[in-house]
């Protein structure tokens, strides 16, 4: 199912800096995330697992740590015309 989903991504953050929201729109679903840089939160992801979750921003890389079962790693990309997202789920 998720390979056959188009998602529409919005990333916003607060005047301050601080605060960031990322959206996503798909078909099926829209799911939504607020969050400040390093700082753990809890998350229910879109296919409905309990995880915790950090975000942290590295260059024009954003890398969306997961922790629960199983354990994913969100990389996305950024340039002038695109944002590239790559998603792997960890297994023991």
């Amino acid at each position: 199912m998720g390979n056959l989903a188009k998602p529409t991504t919005e990333i916003t953050v607060s005047e301050d800096g601080q605060g960031w929201n990322i959206k996503t729109i798909t078909t099926f679903k829209t799911t939504e995330i607020d969050f400040k840089l390093g700082q753990e939160f809890d998350e229910v992801t879109a296919d409905g697992r309990n995880v915790k979750s950090t975000v942290t921003l590295n260059g024009n890389t954003m890398t969306h740590v997961q922790k629960g079962d199983p354990e994913s790693v969100i990389t996305r990309e950024f340039s002038a015309k695109r944002m590239t997202m790559v998603c792997i789920g960890l297994d023991d």
